[in-house]
């Protein structure tokens, strides 16, 4: 009887210090990914086109919807694409409230641009998004998105962005799922 309860009090001692180092790395990986309120750290990334884009140059002319997507993990993330395409349909009402759209396709630098480019598919972009290839994971690491794990990229995230540059809304998931829709980024944008 006495081995039983010292059993128990060993195993009720470790899963207490698990739980308690677990909310401890969340509340840690949590301060570290952009908050809502903060500033948003500007970046210059290259689209497709070779142009070069830059955080701060957009948020000049209007909000910015900055969505991380998975990249390629060794597939084309079909939660990615039903974003994106959801996104893509309410592209007339993002434009109407003067926001602009930027798709970060991270990734190794070897064949990122072939990877976005098949990405896109024959999907053409409207003149408000522009998707850009962040080679070697440099914006996601920045950013504390970085999915360090065998077959991940990045963190599926959405960031609404005001004018001024400070982050009005976010969304980060530690998963494949919890996608923000477009419906969520047009009730931000219209708060904004």
């Amino acid at each position: 009887m006495k081995r039983l309860a010292t059993f128990t009090l060993c195993l009720l001692l470790a899963c207490c210090t698990v739980a308690v180092v677990g909310r401890w790395s969340r509340a840690e990986d949590s301060a570290q990914t952009p908050q809502v309120g903060e500033a948003a750290a500007d970046f210059t990334l290259e689209s497709l086109g070779g142009e070069k884009i830059s955080l701060g140059k957009l948020t000049k002319a209007g909000p910015v919807v900055l969505v991380v997507l998975r990249g390629y993990p060794g597939y084309q993330c079909p939660l990615c694409t039903r974003q994106v395409g959801e996104l893509v349909g309410s592209a007339e009402a993002i434009a109407a409230s003067g926001a602009s759209v930027v798709l970060v396709y991270p990734g190794p630098g070897d064949n990122l641009t072939a990877r976005a480019e098949e990405f896109l598919g024959k999907r053409t972009l409207p003149d408000n998004f522009t998707l850009v290839t962040d080679p070697d994971y440099t914006f996601t690491r920045a950013y504390h998105l970085r999915w360090d794990a065998v077959k991940e990229t990045a963190y599926p995230s959405t960031f609404v962005i005001d004018g001024a540059g400070k982050i009005r809304f976010a969304q980060i998931s530690k998963s494949h799922g919890g996608r923000t829709p477009a419906k969520t980024v047009l009730a931000e944008l219209k708060k904004l």
